[in-house]
Parts: C-alpha cells; sequence; structure tokens
C-alpha cells in the first residue's frame, strides 16, 4: 500500500483471491456501508493493521460522505439503476478509495514514524480526492499532476484551494497520458523514489482498487445478489474501476457481465473489440476523466488473461512504449469472457444527459452519461443492470447546462468553491524539473 508501483515497474495483485461465500454476502443486505465494507476487505488485510484499526479507519473514511447509504441506488428504469458514488467530499467515486487509504496511510506512518511523500497524476478526480484525503496529515506530503488546460474548472479549484502546507497542485503542460509518464519516471528512479520516500496513490496502487470492490458488493445485494445475478456498466479511462467489479466476481459475487463504457478516446473498446492495443491521440473531451490512452489497471487483467505469465506481460509493455500490441487470441478470450465494451460519442453524451433529465428526472455528469447510454444498449432481459455515476453533475457544469439548459449547483458545503483563492505552479513536462521542485518544496 505504502508503496503503489513495485520496484521493476510491474503492479501488485494478490496472490490468491479470497472467496465470500453466498450466505455471507446474503446476510449483507441490510447492513451499512461500513460493515461490508469490512466484511469484504478484511480477508485482504491479514494482520497488517487490527480489527480495531480497520473498523476505525472505515469509519472515519466515511463520516463525512453527504448520503447516509454512502452509495445509494437509484432506479432510473425498468431493471436499470444507478449507483451514485458522488457523494464523498470531492464529489467523485475516488473519494470511497482516497479517503480510506488516507486513513490507513496515517494509522500505518504513524506506528511506524515515517515520512512519506505522495506524488500523483491525475485526470481530474484523483487529484482532487487525495489532496482532500492527506490535507493536514503530519507524517505525509503530497503533489499532484494535473494536465493544465485540461479538467473541468471545479476538478482544478478542488486541487488548488486547499491550504494546507502538505498539499500541492502542479499544472504540468502537456495531457493526462504525460503526467502518468513521469509519475512512471519518477518511480523508477530510485534514487529519488528512495530520497523523498515516494509513494503512489493513483489507481495502480491495490488499497484503492479494493476499497472499491465494496460497492459492487453493497449495490448487488440491494437488487437481490446473491440469489440472482447482476451486471455492471463502468465508465472507464484507467479501467481501475471496473477492475474492482472483476474482483468483487473472482470473490464470488454473481456477476454476469461487466461493461466496460468508454468516450471518444476508445482505446480500451478497441482493445475488447479484437482490434489489438494501440495508443492514439488523445482527443479533449467534455467527459475528460476518460482522456486517456494509457489504462494503467488494464495491465493487471491483461496479468490474469495470460494466465499469470509476468514475462509476458512485460513484453507487451515494453511493445506498449513503441506505440502497443496484438492481444492473443487465448487471451481476447479470457477477457472477452467477463467484459463487453461500448463507445460513446460526444453529441451521444449530451443527448443522453438531456434524455436521462426528462425520462427518470436524473441530472447525470457526462462520464455518468457515457455509462449510462452504453448500458442500455448491452443491457439483457431479466438481469439487473447498475450503471456506475462516477461523479456529481456540477463538477461538470457547462457540459449539462449546454445539453439541458439547466447549470447544476454544488452542494451547500462547498457553495464558496469558486470565491476561494487558488495556488498552483506551472511546470513543464519535463522530469527534472518535476523532481527539483518537489525536493524543494516537501517537508524535511
Amino acid at each position: 500500500m505504502l508503496t503503489g508501483l513495485a520496484r521493476d515497474g510491474g503492479l501488485y495483485v494478490p496472490e490468491t483471491v479470497p472467496t465470500i461465500d453466498a450466505s455471507t454476502i446474503a446476510a449483507m443486505e441490510g447492513q451499512s456501508y461500513e460493515q461490508i465494507a469490512y466484511t469484504v476487505m478484511r480477508p485482504f488485510i491479514g494482520e497488517t493493521f487490527s480489527d480495531d484499526e480497520v473498523r476505525a479507519c472505515i469509519a472515519r473514511a466515511y463520516e463525512g460522505f453527504g448520503h447516509a447509504a454512502r452509495a445509494p441506488l437509484v432506479q432510473l428504469d425498468q431493471g436499470h439503476f444507478l449507483l451514485e458514488l458522488f457523494h464523498g467530499p470531492t464529489l467523485a467515486f475516488k473519494d470511497f478509495a482516497m479517503q480510506l487509504i488516507g486513513q490507513l496511510f496515517q494509522t500505518a506512518l504513524k506506528r511506524r514514524g515515517d515520512r512519506v511523500t505522495i506524488v500523483g497524476a491525475t485526470s481530474g478526480d484523483t487529484g482532487s480526492a487525495a489532496i482532500e484525503a492527506f490535507r493536514g496529515l503530519s507524517n505525509v506530503d503530497v503533489f499532484i499532476l494535473y494536465p493544465h488546460g485540461r479538467v473541468s474548472e471545479v476538478q482544478r479549484r478542488q486541487m488548488t484551494t486547499p491550504v494546507e502546507d502538505n498539499v500541492h497542485a502542479l499544472a504540468v503542460d502537456g495531457d493526462f497520458d504525460d503526467c502518468q509518464a513521469r509519475l512512471k519516471d519518477m518511480f523508477n528512479d530510485f534514487e529519488f523514489r528512495d530520497g523523498v520516500g515516494l509513494a503512489g496513490v493513483n489507481s495502480i496502487n491495490w488499497a484503492r482498487v479494493l476499497a472499491q470492490v465494496v460497492y459492487y458488493f453493497s449495490s448487488a445485494v440491494s437488487v437481490g445478489g446473491p440469489h440472482r445475478t447482476v451486471s455492471f456498466t463502468v465508465p472507464t479511462g484507467n479501467f481501475g474501476d471496473i477492475f474492482a467489479g472483476y474482483i468483487a466476481k473472482r470473490m464470488g459475487l454473481p456477476i454476469d457481465r461487466l461493461v466496460v463504457a468508454t468516450n471518444q478516446n476508445d482505446i480500451l473498446h478497441r482493445c475488447l473489440s479484437g482490434q489489438g492495443y494501440h495508443k492514439g491521440d488523445t482527443i479533449p473531451s467534455i467527459s475528460p476523466s476518460m482522456d486517456i490512452q494509457v489504462s494503467s489497471n488494464f495491465e493487471r487483467a491483461l496479468f490474469d488473461a495470460y494466465d499469470r505469465d509476468g514475462g509476458a506481460i512485460a513484453q507487451l509493455m515494453d511493445e506498449l512504449k513503441a506505440g502497443g500490441f496484438e492481444v492473443s487470441q487465448g487471451a481476447m478470450e479470457a477477457l472477452q469472457d467477463h467484459f463487453d465494451s461500448g463507445r460513446v460519442s460526444e453529441e451521444e453524451t449530451s443527448a443522453q444527459i438531456t434524455a436521462s433529465l426528462k425520462t427518470s428526472g436524473e441530472l447525470l455528469c457526462p462520464h455518468s452519461a457515457v455509462g449510462v447510454h452504453v448500458a442500455e444498449a448491452q443491457r439483457a432481459q431479466g438481469t439487473p443492470m447498475i450503471t456506475l455515476a462516477t461523479a456529481h453533475p456540477a463538477k461538470f457544469p457547462d457540459a449539462v447546462e449546454a445539453a439541458t439548459g439547466l447549470r447544476p449547483p454544488l452542494p451547500p458545503r462547498m457553495a464558496d468553491l469558486y470565491e476561494r483563492a487558488e495556488r498552483l505552479t506551472r511546470v513543464p513536462n519535463d522530469l527534472a524539473a518535476l523532481k527539483a521542485h518537489i525536493i524543494a518544496h516537501r517537508a524535511s
């Protein structure tokens, strides 16, 4: 958890995935989100934290959420449900994982008497969630890299308005893939990594994925699981959120299909359609958190699809640096056993925002609209479909207003966001410059 990325550049995955029996899943009906979180995550944690520490971290993580159910379900249509994951402090699904690992980090570091420097890359939501989770914590410095001019104003302000000295927003001259590449470069520079105590909280951090597994269980039970199968549609760019669904399925949750929903940056849809995994240009969209060409968590799915052959995955990642790779027939079949996919254009995204407001009264953010549009095309008769609503519409007011004529207001607790002073540093897409800034501005 404290390391994030392995020293050889690979990702951590569990050696084995523990399973939960049907009676334990059935018993989750009527339990609080916190109780379900403990049951789902405890088998992975071992002796790292005591039972009391785990329960306390979970309680602190979710006490600031704006909905008592934490992740409530709303019905859109017969058999189609929306899982609202935007009731956390930064109004995005990233809060479910980030708030929890903020508490776990602080607990572990305090016990060890250590301090770490967290560096993260964001296409919008991860950065604000990380800053919110770690701001003011005594054992952590946080530096977040985001693409200058390519996040929404709300996303940017959530990163640049906190006043705590231990958090730093860095606007990088480049796109998200540039930010992610510089982050990997820092982790691969072991002298720098060890010198500043580098830690990562991007979606490549296994603890992030684990925390997201929980709401698959809580929502499936709400619509009849484990006594019936459920399908999920997930708007995703980095694949972490839907990979959490795959882990839930491996744990024993009866999931039928996991549907990947992409915007016009559709590398995942193209790959799952049998066209290989080949990078293209990142095209700015009204769903900017999905404007990604290198989906870092997809590496984990490939690892299982290639029968956990680390050498084969290392070779594919090398080919990716040169532009892309083809997926073997056997691995493709393994992926398609679990995942379907769909692509949504800008026009279709806007039309879905308009339509959902008209037919269900739900105001969707553009990312959630991508998910709902794909889910409508993919859902099967008799199997409930749950679409993940990944962000509050107020995080993307321009796109929502253009589609509906309504400008979604921020929740009362954030109403003054546009009046708060911003604090950020613009930096070039240059590894040396980024390292020098981090060394100069972290607490000694």
